[in-house]
Order: C-alpha cells, then structure tokens, then sequence
C-alpha cells in the first residue's frame, strides 16, 4: 500500500477526475436521459395500461350487469308471454267448451221437441187408425144387428125404453 501512496501522482489524478466529470456529462447527456426518459415513458405506458386495463374490468362489469339486466328482463318477458299465452289458453277452451255445451243444448231440445211432434203424430196416427177400426166394427155389429125388420124394431123400442121424458 506504501508503494500506491508513492506513486501518486496530482496531475494523473487531475486529469482523471477531469475524464470522469466529462464521461460523467456525456453519459448523462446521451445515455442516462434516454434511459431515464424511456424508462419514464415505459412507466407511463405501463400505468396508461393498467388504466386501460382498470377502464376495461370496469366496461366488462358494466357490460355483464347489462347483460343480467336484459337477461332478467327477457326472462320477465318470455314469463309474461307464457303466462298470456295459458290465459288465453284456458280462455278458448272455456269458449269452445261452452259453445260445445250450448250446442248440445240445442241439439238435444231440437231432438225432444222432434221426438214430442213424431210422438203426437204417431198418436194422432194411432187415434185415426183406432177410430177407423171402431167404426168398421161398430158398422159391422149394426149391420148385424138390423139385418132384419125385426132386430131393428126391438132395437127402437129399447131406446125408447131407456129415454125417459123429464
């Protein structure tokens, strides 16, 4: 170490001082100053990212809440269109089925006032063949009865017996 403190030299030292301000000057000019300049510009690019990025999350939280809002209200919508759609539903049927039954209504007193006039024409019917049949019976027994003079007068006197004068 004795033999560094004797060979030092003030004017070697002076002039390596001098180089190292002048590399010091120069690195700071063209090599510290791009670097600290890139490195703030990366540091800038990195918190525009993460803004960006932050930006982002945020429009994807937004988006999603959208989406749940328009799902939730298509779900509410398809709900309310099932829901008319089985009203409406139960509504023809009860229409159709009340139609059906005024229908048969119809059709079943339409049925009984036919089967009421095929019933008094059949009795009609059956009156007038009876009332034949009676008076060719009854024509049948007087025929008999006054085929001679005498069955006809026992007939009048008989009658004449059984009215009685008041």
């Amino acid at each position: 170490m004795e033999k560094l403190i004797n060979d030092f030299s003030f004017g070697l030292f002076f002039w390596q001082a001098i180089v190292l301000v002048v590399l010091i000057l120069l690195l700071r000019k063209f090599a510290w100053k791009p670097i600290l300049d890139s490195l703030n510009s990366r540091e800038e690019g990195i918190k525009d990212a993460l803004l960006s990025a932050e930006n982002a999350r945020k429009e994807m939280q937004n988006l999603h809440a959208d989406n749940e809002k328009l799902l939730n209200e298509a779900r509410a919508q398809r709900d309310a269109m099932l829901k008319e759609a089985r009203e409406l539903k139960e509504k023809v049927v009860l229409e159709a089925t009340e139609e059906a039954q005024t229908k048969a209504d119809k059709i079943v007193a339409n049925a009984q006032v036919i089967i009421q006039n095929e019933k008094n024409a059949a009795m009609v019917d059956l009156k007038n063949q009876v009332a034949t049949l009676s008076i060719e019976i009854a024509e049948k027994v007087i025929r008999e009865q006054l085929s001679t003079t005498e069955k006809q007068h026992k007939l009048v006197e008989d009658m004449l017996a059984d009215v009685t004068l008041k």
